[in-house]
């Protein structure tokens, strides 16, 4: 990307203009709005005026438009936000709304925003979460990536429009998707099946969440909201396979917090024994349990400990004591029992 140095000094410009009044920024949603490629008519002024770091909010407790991070966060979230920042300039290598964003540094601060973390350039962002298909099954929050290698990213807005920071000279806005992208990527998961997991909790489910040890709380809500599965449902699940020790080592050669077996690790891409890795292929293999069962936490559960041949084979959960047993504890502990 080239740096239009015409428009880096209106840009540095502008911006000194208002850093004066910066420590006086109240809340508030940007006014600026733009489509179809047009910028914003009331400019950076509006958008900082109306600003609010979210600096202040702490992972688990912030909110935004009324999707809590106590649990999964929805796309619409995601465009929410990113709306929030409509009129930023574009700043090449901009990471500070205060300053200016570029492509990939609006992506990494919205979500940063919702409390989860995604790689910092647009041709590392456009390898995160999971692949879509096509522009025709992409949804709202969902990042759509461009060039080979990947040079510019946006986050969609549906209606074939994203929310993106353009170019030197341009602001942050909503435009129209004009080429073809080479990769769309969903970073947080599907509202309805987190919708149909949450359902097929058992009733008078408690929040697990909280008797987990401090340390990996944030691991359980961040991976949870990355895949749409319970941050609950995780703890119980680290409760029962290692009672939250990351150290610990089966008999049979499982390994850490989330008990994941070596050859299941390297599929996964993950080191088991580190804590943040292995609950995020916790959650990606509870999440694709939950996708092959219609949301059936019983049946994810009983996949994830004896694998999904043998939840296919018998057509339900295994007949094997250890496995029974297994789902029976997890279900417990999110019903609060002590067992």
């Amino acid at each position: 990307m080239s740096v239009d140095m015409t428009g880096m000094a209106d840009i540095q410009s502008r911006i000194a203009s208002i850093q004066s009044r910066f420590g006086q920024v109240q809340a508030g949603t940007a006014r600026g709005t733009a489509s179809s490629g047009t910028a914003s008519s009331t400019g950076f002024a509006d958008a900082l005026a109306s600003y609010t770091s979210p600096s202040s909010a702490t992972a688990g407790n912030l909110s935004v438009t009324g999707t809590s991070m106590s649990g999964a966060v929805g796309g619409d979230a995601v465009v929410a936000d990113a709306k929030r920042y409509l009129g930023v300039p574009y700043v090449w290598g901009g990471t500070d709304p205060a300053s200016g964003l570029d492509c990939s540094g609006l992506v990494q601060r919205v979500f940063k925003d919702l409390g989860i973390d995604v790689p910092r350039v647009a041709d590392d962002q456009a390898r995160a979460g999971q692949p879509v298909a096509s522009l025709a099954d992409a949804r709202p929050g969902d990042l759509v990536a461009f060039g080979s290698p990947v040079d510019h990213i946006g986050i969609y807005a549906g209606n074939n429009t994203m929310v993106v920071a353009p170019k030197t000279g341009d602001v942050v806005k909503v435009q129209t998707i004009y080429r073809t992208p080479t990769a769309i990527r969903r970073i947080v998961p599907d509202t309805a099946l987190a919708t149909a997991a949450t359902a097929q909790l058992p009733a008078g489910s408690t929040p697990t969440l909280a008797s987990a040890p401090a340390a990996f709380r944030g691991l359980f809500t961040a991976a949870g909201a990355r895949y749409g599965v319970s941050p609950d449902l995780l703890a119980a699940v680290a409760r029962a396979e290692s009672g939250f020790d990351p150290q610990a080592r089966s008999g049979a050669g499982a390994i850490g917090l989330m008990q994941i077996m070596p050859g299941t690790a390297k599929g996964l891409g993950i080191d088991p024994g580190d804590p943040a890795q292995a609950v995020d292929g916790a959650a990606r293999l509870l999440a694709d349990g939950l996708r092959s069962y219609n949301g059936s936490v019983s049946l994810a559960l009983a996949a994830y400990n004896a694998g999904p041949g043998a939840v296919s084979k018998y057509g339900g959960i295994p007949p094997y004591p250890e496995t029974q047993a297994y789902v029976q504890r997890v279900q417990s502990y999110l019903q609060g029992a002590a067992a």
